[in-house]
């Protein structure tokens, strides 16, 4: 009888026992139907660059820092030099003067020496800084670029050259014309009918559909000989 009425106390009590776990859910629940719901505070995120694949996300429990770890491919990672930004300034400068592509823009080396004459002011005979003409500015170009001698004078250099079709041009042809009589006037072929020249009024880019060019046009050439032993210096 005594063990039998203590059985029955026993499971009285065990059944009224207060569950914490329980009672604690509960109240999560309650919150979470009310629409406050509480997130971790203090969580910041930190991205570190590896050449590896990206590792598991990874949490210190103890400051709540989640770090995530992604992969850089370190062939794209180009170091920015004087040198590869005046290039890049050349290009997008000679892109829009040219009316092309900066990716069209490949010869920086050439575009840099250009850029050096451009404006330049014009003066028959000249050869210098301080004003050149269209056939002096041809030996300097092709002087310092191609390291290819070329005679004096326009018609000379026009009878070097091996005759071309306007058709076959490209960068680096001579274009003469007719402005004063015969061959008298001569230009550097660049590109999307572009050339470069001493004009009257100085060293510029014209383009060949111009009016005044087309009408006083003569004919492309282009030089074949290998670079001469002999080397003009440049003025």
């Amino acid at each position: 009888m005594i063990k039998a009425l203590l059985y029955s106390i026993t499971i009285v009590f065990l059944s009224g026992t207060f569950n914490p776990v329980a009672a604690q859910t509960k109240q999560v629940s309650a919150n979470s139907s009310k629409g406050d719901v509480k997130f971790l505070d203090d969580i910041t995120i930190d991205v570190a660059a590896t050449s590896t694949m990206a590792e598991p996300l990874a949490i210190n429990s103890k400051s709540a820092r989640v770090t995530i770890v992604a992969p850089v491919n370190k062939e794209s990672i180009v170091s920015s030099t004087p040198e590869i930004e005046a290039a890049q300034t050349i290009q997008f400068k000679y892109a829009l003067l040219l009316d092309t592509e900066v990716e069209m823009i490949k010869n920086a080396t050439l575009f840099k020496l250009i850029d050096e004459w451009l404006g330049t002011r014009y003066r028959l005979g000249g050869t210098a800084k301080s004003g050149i003409d269209c056939s002096a500015l041809m030996q300097v170009l092709f002087s310092s670029f191609y390291g290819l001698s070329l005679p004096r004078t326009a018609r000379e250099q026009f009878n070097l050259c091996h005759k071309i079709s306007r058709t076959e041009l490209r960068e680096g042809d001579l274009v003469f014309f007719n402005t004063t009589g015969g061959i008298s006037h001569v230009g550097m072929y660049l590109q999307n009918n572009k050339f470069i020249h001493a004009s009257s009024s100085g060293v510029a880019i014209s383009d060949l559909f111009d009016d005044y060019w087309m009408r006083r046009f003569r004919g492309v050439g282009r030089i074949d000989a290998t670079p001469s032993s002999s080397i003009m210096s440049r003025p």
